[in-house]
């Protein structure tokens, strides 16, 4: 007993354990949507969409770390800062968008990890669905927030398995080198909609709205501690803990997603496999390019970072419509204290259960709602930069400048891609 003691011990203060937010944020950006969305860039354009990674990095830091800014400064998540700063149809209409691309997303992500189920242990993968979702709502619903945060944590360990599966097939780091800098790509229609389909699951609306209402969850999990707005002793120490802890969370997602794109590119788009319609399919094509190994990898992958992505689909949209109508909100929380809140998580994960049983491939879902939320991102995206730029909502703890200019950079980007996506081909 004293040995597990020990090793429990171990786990709990782990440094990886005391990471906050933005570890969890990131490795959300990499859900199944992520995973199938960057399957589809390398399969289809090879190692010519490697350049987005790095180019996303330091944008999806600064929007990340302005949201993340936001909750910790104000105490309130991000709706409820939308709601006092702006009249309340902006509110409502951003939440309404959320919602319904969260519920898309839900769905073809459960879908999803029903068929690699399905495809690695050989069970129904319709039995599986079901006992995924019974498995988040589980979580969501009846464990603290203190305690399921913890799980979530060592959750993220699972997208490691996309760098293995580079260990099991030749990559020529001499061409991926030159076309992470230098792509061979004409900007057509079909190359615009992948790079927003691309920065559309990397910088993500449910992203925003998570990891400002998980700092306000960890100021309330701590005793003695209060919004900076209102007591700003803390400001140094935790305006650097939410930039190591984003930085970090990023950079681990953004290096992971430019894994994927680099192992579909060297297998499956090398072997002429260019179109993916399901995971499935995607998993079933590694098999006799990269052999058992990457195959099972890449699978589970899917299903661990899959156990993190569902639960923040429909935890996102259940902060911003509890803040949108004034309910309690919060993870924390127990089932009879904040009914509304947890109502909404419930209806996104079985509405979502539901339209996975319509005709539509779940991997083209999965790229669509990608585009979609790479469009609503953009005026999003400008909500954001106007709150933390304004004095009235963040008192002296605006945005710096530096953060400022690359999230206005990134709103741009962002529009001008979607702008891009409309062109004929």
């Amino acid at each position: 007993m004293k040995a597990i003691a020990k090793v429990w011990e171990r786990v709990r203060t782990h440094p990886l354990a005391r990471l906050g937010p933005g570890l969890i944020t990131g490795v959300a950006d990499d859900d199944p949507s992520g995973i199938a969305t960057y399957s589809q860039a390398g399969a289809q354009f090879g190692l010519n969409m490697l350049w987005t990674m790095p180019l996303a990095l330091p944008l999806m830091v600064a929007i990340q770390s302005t949201c993340a800014r936001i909750g910790r400064v104000t105490g309130k998540g991000l709706a409820a800062n939308i709601k006092e700063a702006f009249s309340p149809a902006v509110v409502r209409v951003v939440v309404l968008a959320l919602l319904i691309a969260n519920t898309l997303n839900i769905a073809a992500d459960v879908a999803v990890m029903g068929e690699v189920a399905e495809l690695v242990a050989g069970v129904d993968r319709h039995l599986m669905t079901g006992v995924f979702v019974c498995a988040t709502l589980i979580l969501q619903i009846w464990v603290p927030y203190h305690r399921y945060v913890f799980f979530l944590k060592w959750l993220t360990l699972s997208l490691l398995a996309y760098a293995a599966v580079l260990f099991t097939v030749h990559v020529p780091w001499g061409q991926v080198a030159l076309r992470t800098v230098w792509p061979q790509l004409s900007l057509d229609a079909n190359s615009a909609a992948m790079i927003v389909a691309v920065f559309g699951t990397t910088i993500s609306p449910y992203l925003f709205f998570w990891q400002t209402s998980e700092e306000v969850e960890d100021l309330d999990a701590k005793a003695g501690s209060a919004a900076l707005i209102l007591d700003p002793r803390d400001a140094p120490s935790e305006l650097r803990r939410i930039g190591w802890d984003t930085w970090s969370g990023m950079f681990y997602s953004d290096l992971t997603a430019y894994f994927i794109i680099l192992a579909t590119a060297v297998t499956l788009n090398a072997a002429g496999v260019t179109h993916i319609e399901t995971a499935a399919q995607a998993a079933s094509a590694l098999r006799p390019l990269a052999g058992d190994f990457a195959y099972i990898v890449f699978a589970l992958g899917i299903l661990g970072v899959g156990m993190i992505g569902v639960p923040v689909l429909a935890g996102s949209g259940a902060y911003a419509l509890a803040e949108t109508f004034g309910w309690e909100s919060g993870l924390e929380r127990e089932l009879k204290d904040a009914p509304g809140f947890y109502a909404v998580i419930a209806v996104s994960v079985l509405l979502g259960v539901v339209i996975q049983y319509s005709p539509i491939s779940p991997m083209r879902a999965l790229f669509w709602s990608a585009v979609i939320n790479g469009i609503v991102a953009v005026p999003l995206m400008a909500v954001v930069m106007i709150l933390a730029a304004r004095k009235s909502v963040m008192g002296r703890f605006t945005v710096p400048r530096a953060t400022a200019i690359l999230g206005w950079i990134t709103t741009g980007l962002m529009g001008i891609a979607a702008l891009a996506m409309l062109i004929p081909a």
